[in-house]
């Protein structure tokens, strides 16, 4: 017998409103229990290499002719429809002590999401365009998200949910929370492509001309919508561009190349021994993506994720939306991190607020682009 014959009917309705593909389930949960699927394959075990200078490409100087070029091309393309942004606020709610971040109050009485979506809508209306904006939630995050929009002085976004899946035991088993219950989680923002598609969202911008995707968190507000960044992808004339930007003590994923290829390479997946310090760039989750190669990334990589849950260890299987980065040519776009053109100004711990300050209030008094 299944063990999702164990579920209880509240598990079992937010299983089925979100999403839940119990086919996929039972198919990751028999690898974890078979070690197909466990922390030694979520290393890589390829030679990894840092990238070479010519991997990495810098956001055009402010001022430069190649600047210029890009910031035309940029605005071409928003004025045309073909810019949409995707904002990524779901997962957990967690860092912010189950607080939903999004519409924590960030700046001068306003929150995450009126600061992006203000953001956004002040482009548009320098530029005299629509950029349509969709929002992907969470299981923990969708109601709250959805009531807090409504009341925002901005355009009306779209809003779809990323999926929700089960924490296992290590030997694959069903993880059990200290109160007994299935413990739910939301495996990754990998989901985005995905979701986007089930959700009918992707078709609806397919069918409003729309042929770029800019994606960010919606806790880095350095991240806007940028006519710059947007032409220096189309002029790069690859699929995917993600935005690094220069280490300062930060960890996390970064671009390397694996067996000679490159790609995103999540933090915990480099093999044991690696410098991660010889990659001076770190990935910033911030990307501009052709529409047409998110159907190609539905199926990108599963990892195996140990949380510590009620004190004990769970694992979660997650995906990465930048796993794309493997499979389609990638420009690794280099930003600055502060000032008025800074774009990566990121808020994980409520502490982070104060120390943005600065940044946000001299970016958001200087003009929209």
């Amino acid at each position: 017998m299944s063990p999702l014959g164990e579920l209880d009917g509240e598990t079992q309705a937010l299983l089925d409103r979100y999403g839940f593909d119990a086919a996929r389930f039972e198919e990751l949960r028999d690898r974890v229990a078979s070690g197909d699927l466990s922390p030694t394959t979520t290393t890589l075990s390829g030679p990894v290499e840092p990238p070479q200078p010519a991997d990495l490409t810098p956001l055009p100087e402010v001022g430069s002719a190649e600047h210029e070029e890009a910031t035309t091309a940029g605005t071409r393309a928003i004025r045309e429809g073909r810019i949409a942004q995707v904002v990524l606020c779901g997962g957990m709610a967690t860092r912010f002590g189950g607080v939903v971040k999004g519409v924590v109050e960030v700046f001068d009485g306003r929150s995450f999401l009126d600061v992006k979506l203000a953001e956004t809508a002040r482009l548009a209306t320098a530029l005299r365009a629509e950029i349509p904006v969709s929002l992907m939630t969470s299981f923990a995050t969708d109601r709250t998200v959805r009531e807090h929009v409504a009341q925002l002085d901005v355009p009306t976004p779209s809003v779809f949910s990323q999926f929700v899946s089960l924490r296992l035991e290590p030997d694959g088993s069903l993880f059990r929370g200290a109160d007994g219950r299935l413990s739910p989680y939301s495996p990754g923002h990998g989901d985005l492509f995905e979701a986007l598609t089930r959700s009918g969202v992707l078709t609806e911008l397919r069918s409003a001309g729309v042929e770029q995707l800019t994606i960010s968190n919606v806790d880095n507000l350095g991240a806007r919508v940028s006519p710059s960044v947007i032409g220096t992808h189309l002029l790069a004339g690859r699929p995917l561009t993600v935005e690094v930007t220069a280490k300062d003590g930060d960890t996390g994923g970064a671009p390397a190349r694996v067996g000679g290829a490159l790609r995103l390479v999540e933090g915990p997946c480099f093999p044991p021994g690696f410098d991660q310090d010889s990659i001076p760039v770190f990935n910033t989750n911030t990307a501009v993506v052709a529409i047409d190669a998110v159907r190609d990334g539905v199926e990108l990589e599963w990892l195996y994720v140990e949380k510590q849950v009620d004190g004990r260890a769970a694992v979660q299987l997650e995906r990465l939306y930048h796993e794309l980065s493997a499979r389609v040519p990638t420009t690794y776009l280099v930003v600055p991190r502060r000032g008025p053109s800074g774009r990566f100004m990121p808020v994980k711990v409520p502490e982070d607020i104060a120390r943005v300050g600065p940044d946000l209030s001299e970016m958001l008094a200087a003009p929209p682009f």
